[in-house]
């Protein structure tokens, strides 16, 4: 799907023009500033212009957000692909929609209460005040959505410290959500940011005294930081799911199911399948379909000319007075991230045909491509003797994420068995890992996961704190 390139030109400029001007928002209320100061102020006005609101209006506003993130999917999808070089522009375009439909909003906001011989007790949840959310490249405008409509349903206001690779479709979905509030009667700069994001300004956004919260959606240093801040911290984290695969999985539809889940905006996801762990006897069939619905197969030295292309590799020397060989460490080699199969094959001398989604390989248990995430759509496939090697190895490779798993499998016990030991936030049966968040299966969407902090799928509720009010011996009329 493409959209109008004038269209997307005209709003990049208008971007860059209010980024090289430097211009306080608070007369535009488009939320863009020059400096974390002037971004935290804007912010902390909205929220005590927003505290005055009523709950059905914050459902207006929300409302607004959702239609404007809708209307404009498409435009932000095709500035994502374009500006970050990173995934595919319908499926871009399918989680921004999704964002702006399926993310809660006021509704997620439960009150609890207790009555009896001693008066009445009721617990509400409250906003914390003006919240610091770091977003990623991979996800840039998908976040800035969901995060909006969760964080502004639960009464905040949003200082936004975007990926720099992937700011201008940052700012402009920050832009176009406040022009949305603002015309639906709500304050400006609910959601501000700084015209040039760096690593600087979120340093100084994670510092500031004005900040209540902070939301890092990202890799494992981001999430390192924002849990060394000494604020209440959400810290969504990286996965590298495995998909387990048994004998008794219907392997037809289980190799569909692995091709659309890991093909899906070219593994930018952090749930999306990034390894295949096979039972034995099923791995040759299961392979021929996964060739079947999308996957090129590749081996022997292509694999290592592949490792050679997407993987870094350094040589890591033993400490002082240790004895052993020095070993290769690899990375991943970030030119590569999010990039469409056929073009990665090519870098191989290979020339897929238009339709292969994913490069398939077979590997040992300990290889990098196994061992790694490598946000590509690069899928590894282990063989193993039986389920309960399948198990170990699935808990091993997803290395304490606690983030995504996924499994084929009839066999109930053997999904009760996985689900236990893997212990991850998010665990999906016999469908594609975008299920989890609600593609195609049931539930409510995010694009932030908090597994290393625990609060898993989050929503308006994971941005609120509990406030009681207790009125002793009246009110209660039993």
């Amino acid at each position: 799907m493409m959209v109008d390139q004038t269209l997307i030109e005209q709003i990049t400029r208008a971007v860059l023009t209010q980024m090289k001007a430097g211009k306080d928002a608070a007369v535009s209320g488009d939320g863009i500033f020059a400096t974390v100061d002037q971004a935290v102020a804007a912010a902390r006005q909205a929220y005590q212009e927003l505290r005055l609101l009523t709950l059905e209006k914050r459902e207006t506003l929300i409302r607004a957000i959702r239609d404007a993130a809708f209307a404009n999917a498409a435009v932000i999808a095709q500035m994502a692909v374009q500006e970050s070089g990173m995934g595919r522009v319908e499926d871009k375009i399918l989680k921004n929609q999704l964002a702006a439909r399926k993310t809660p909003g006021t509704e997620d906001l439960t009150s609890r209460a207790w009555s009896g011989d001693h008066g009445l007790t009721l617990v509400e949840m409250a906003p914390y005040g003006v919240i610091g959310a770091i977003t990623p490249t991979t996800n840039p405008s998908e976040t800035v959505i969901c995060n909006s409509i969760g964080m502004i349903a639960a009464g905040n206001s949003i200082v936004f410290s975007p990926h720099p690779t992937a700011q201008n479709t940052s700012l402009t979905t920050i832009r176009l959500l406040n022009e949305a509030i603002v015309k639906a009667g709500g304050p400006d700069n609910l959601l501000t940011a700084v015209a040039e994001p760096s690593i600087e300004a979120a340093n100084a956004m994670m510092r500031h005294p004005g900040i209540q919260m902070l939301v890092a959606t990202g890799g494992p240093a981001v999430v390192k930081a924002v849990l060394s801040s000494g604020k209440k911290a959400i810290g969504a984290g990286a996965g590298n799911p495995p998909a387990v695969v048994d004998e008794t999985a219907d392997i037809a539809k289980a190799a569909k199911d692995i091709v659309a889940g890991c093909s899906f905006d070219n593994n930018l996801p952090c749930i999306a399948e990034k390894e295949i762990i096979a039972v034995g006897r099923i791995a040759d069939e299961l392979i021929s379909y996964l060739q079947k619905y999308g996957a090129y197969l590749i081996s022997g030295r292509d694999i290592e000319r592949l490792m050679e292309v997407v993987l870094t590799e350094r040589t890591e020397e033993m400490a002082p007075g240790c004895v052993g060989k020095p070993r290769r460490v690899y990375g991943v080699n970030k030119d590569y991230i999010g990039k469409d199969a056929k073009f990665i094959l090519s870098k191989i001398n290979i020339q897929a045909p238009d339709h292969i989604r994913v490069i398939l390989c077979e590997t040992p248990a300990d290889h990098p491509f196994v061992l790694e995430e490598l946000m590509m759509p690069v899928l590894p496939l282990v063989s193993v003797r039986d389920i309960d090697a399948a198990i170990d190895l699935a808990v091993k490779v997803e290395h304490g994420n606690r983030h995504t798993a996924v499994m084929h499998s009839k066999n109930v016990d053997y999904m009760t068995r996985l689900a236990k030991a893997i212990e991850t936030t998010i665990f999906v049966k016999n469908a594609p890992s975008y299920a989890g968040i609600g593609v195609g299966g049931e539930g409510f969407t995010t694009f932030t996961i908090a597994g290393p902090t625990g609060e898993g799928l989050t929503s308006a509720r994971s941005f609120t704190r509990q406030r009681r009010c207790a009125l002793v011996d009246a009110f209660s009329i039993v």
